[in-house]
């Protein structure tokens, strides 16, 4: 009955992202999950290519975003983006896909990383069992390398080229895992 009661909480919940919705490119996928008996997410992210300012601190928290795309970028929206560089150290930063699975048993948490394993997914993993079993659901395709500081900006333009191709390719593969995992979460009998 526990599992149930968190499940109704959690997605009667308010968004509390910074960006306060569901990304359209993963929208059915949760949708798909929270549909499941035994199953339900605690975030997610389909993915994304930013920029991002870091602070002297190094906190998470504090980091503010620059730019931000879930989907593939061009090279001239990110070199005008470019054109104004703030204080801040400026990092390219390209991110997977992830998402948190609250799971009922641990053979369901099995059962889900079953699941990203085919579908390659492999840096996937229960993160606790304490009082959920959650299941954090990640790609490997990511990188990140500062690229500005102190108004001042440390790449040419063929390297920028170069990072914005790179994470467009990486991109690409994420968008086909992320199909992939939907077509086998659609397998699961509750």
């Amino acid at each position: 009955m526990k599992f149930e009661k968190d499940k109704k909480n959690v997605l009667e919940r308010i968004d509390k992202s910074k960006k306060g919705s569901i990304d359209t490119e993963i929208i059915s996928l949760v949708k798909l999950i929270n549909s499941l008996k035994n199953y339900y997410t605690t975030s997610s992210c389909s993915g994304r290519i930013m920029i991002i300012k870091r602070p002297e601190s190094g906190k998470k928290c504090d980091v503010d975003f620059f730019f931000s795309s879930h989907s593939k970028v061009n090279f001239s929206e990110i070199k005008n983006k470019l054109k104004e560089i703030p204080d801040e150290q400026l990092w390219f930063r390209q991110e997977s896909m992830i998402m948190h699975i609250a799971c009922k048993t641990i053979e369901n948490a099995q059962k889900i990383l079953d699941i990203s394993a085919k579908t390659g997914l492999k840096h996937s993993g229960i993160i606790t069992t304490r009082k959920k079993i959650i299941v954090e659901i990640i790609g490997s395709e990511q990188f990140e390398t500062i690229i500005a500081s102190n108004k001042k900006i440390y790449i040419n333009e063929e390297y920028l080229k170069l990072l914005v191709n790179e994470a467009n390719k990486k991109m690409n593969l994420n968008k086909k895992r992320l199909k992939k995992f939907y077509e086998l979460v659609e397998t699961i009998k509750d």
